[in-house]
């Protein structure tokens, strides 16, 4: 039987993918995304023992996670550069990986123009959430999980429009 540290470790393998593509959406370099994972992952450790089982783990992740990066990136008050966003996100399966990389390349740099909160809310909705599951990880409603994410997309559109990276 596996020891309360092996279990954790286990299940953190088992999810890494989650601190990736928290870090990614919040930190615009290896070093800052390197640090937030190890920030994350410390995080994730000191609230273990409180984790009840209720949800799933990965669910309890994303929560510990995305509060971790918004406390951290509150921290770091780094100074982002204006990217942009590339428009048609879902077209990314049909273009080639050099292309497909460039997208999801500058995808990741144009998410950096958004706030902590809409931050979130993209990467949950990227991850295939509910407006339910969104909400419940940010701590609100659903209606207004529905608003806000709305409410960014439009946002996202925006920046689109002004920066002309429309196809």
């Amino acid at each position: 039987m596996l020891n309360k540290q092996q279990e954790f470790l286990h299940l953190i393998e088992k999810h890494k993918g989650i601190l990736h593509k928290v870090s990614k959406m919040y930190m615009d370099n290896d070093e800052d995304r390197n640090d937030l994972i190890q920030e994350i992952v410390l995080q994730l450790w000191k609230s273990y023992e409180r984790f009840e089982g209720n949800a799933q783990f990965s669910t309890w992740m994303y929560r510990v996670s995305l509060n971790t990066a918004l406390t951290y990136f509150k921290k770091e008050k780094k100074k982002t550069d204006k990217y942009t966003f590339l428009d048609n996100l879902d077209r990314i399966d049909e273009v080639d990986s050099n292309e497909k990389e460039t997208q999801l390349e500058l995808f990741y740099k144009a998410v950096h123009e958004l706030n902590k909160v809409e931050k979130a809310l993209i990467f949950l909705f990227l991850e295939g959430q509910s407006h339910k599951e969104i909400g419940q990880n940010l701590g609100i409603t659903e209606g207004n999980a529905r608003v806000k994410l709305n409410r960014t997309k439009d946002k996202l559109q925006t920046i689109i429009k002004t920066y002309g990276y429309e196809f």
